[in-house]
């Protein structure tokens, strides 16, 4: 398939975000205890930016005026993505189980369901609830193994809370996108990655100073690379084209696609074993998106 058609097709799009999102948690959970999250954060960032720089120079000469003159909203949807939702996932991760945290990034989808009525009174039909609840089922099939009883011990710690704010941050960004000016995708990445990482800079001073500097080895460097080009780079720049064609709603429903990802990655990478519970889990899964992203509203 050509890069046009893709570009074009906003559910190969939103499976490219899922897919290379669903890799940074792994990433993100597997370095931890050996990378500060906010060090992480910063050099993603950082060298993502000075790779979409050099790609976008063209397009934010030509963009310049329009950038300007909405920056204060450009900036908003930076922090509300660049500058916290990373950060406050890796931070989350190093106190929370991965099992709170997927089951907390399950409900982004609801949120932009909620956020998008609130704010937009954007109406979603009953078949598309019900694909909602439908993927949301699935997804929690997966993340809990099949044992719902797992629900009743799980406990609610700082990591929970850092990791729902990030959640509906990114929710918030979803809807906000709707709202961003008319230049170019790549102007929009390299201002939005540029303003987050200048913002995260403080932050990862104080934390090289008093909590721990971010060390040179061969995991950080690969962290860092793999998450500045794929999670950051393809997955965002997909994710923005997607809510582009798309819609927020439609496109927020496809991160019930991270913990299929997440769980055959986990097979792959971590020699954990393919159950049940996630065939169950992609059955109920991808009908509900379907029902979501395939019913046209009246």
């Amino acid at each position: 398939m050509k890069m046009r058609n893709i570009f074009h097709s906003p559910d190969i799009l939103l499976v490219l975000a899922a897919f290379f999102w669903s890799g940074n948690f792994i990433v993100g959970r597997f370095v931890r205890e050996i990378i500060p999250p906010i060090g992480l954060s910063f050099w993603r960032w950082f060298f993502a930016s000075l790779i979409i720089f050099f790609i976008a120079r063209p397009h934010l000469k030509r963009d310049w005026k329009q950038i300007r003159k909405n920056f204060p909203l450009l900036f908003l949807l930076s922090f509300m993505s660049v500058a916290t939702f990373n950060p406050l996932i890796y931070s989350g991760l190093h106190w929370t189980t991965s099992l709170n945290a997927f089951l907390l990034q399950a409900v982004m989808p609801v949120l932009i369901v909620f956020m998008a009525f609130i704010f937009f009174r954007e109406k979603i039909l009953p078949l598309q609830g019900a694909g909602v609840v439908l993927s949301l089922i699935g997804a929690c099939t997966i993340i809990v193994h099949g044992d719902w009883k797992i629900l009743q011990v799980l406990s609610v710690n700082r990591g929970d809370l850092l990791i729902f704010i990030a959640v509906a941050f990114y929710a918030g960004y979803s809807i906000l996108m709707r709202k961003s000016p008319s230049i170019h995708p790549l102007s929009f990445a390299t201002v939005t990655f540029a303003a987050g990482t200048l913002t995260l800079l403080p932050v990862y001073i104080w934390e090289s100073v008093y909590i721990m500097p971010m060390p040179l080895t061969v995991s950080s460097v690969l962290a860092v690379g793999y998450a500045a080009i794929f999670p950051s780079i393809i997955s965002y720049m997909s994710y923005n084209r997607a809510v582009e064609l798309t819609g927020a709603t439609r496109a927020g429903m496809y991160v019930y696609l991270m913990p299929v990802f997440g769980s055959l990655m986990a097979v792959v990478f971590l020699g954990e074993s393919f159950e049940w519970f996630h065939l169950v889990g992609i059955i109920l899964i991808i009908p509900g998106i379907l029902l979501v992203t395939r019913m046209k509203k009246k």
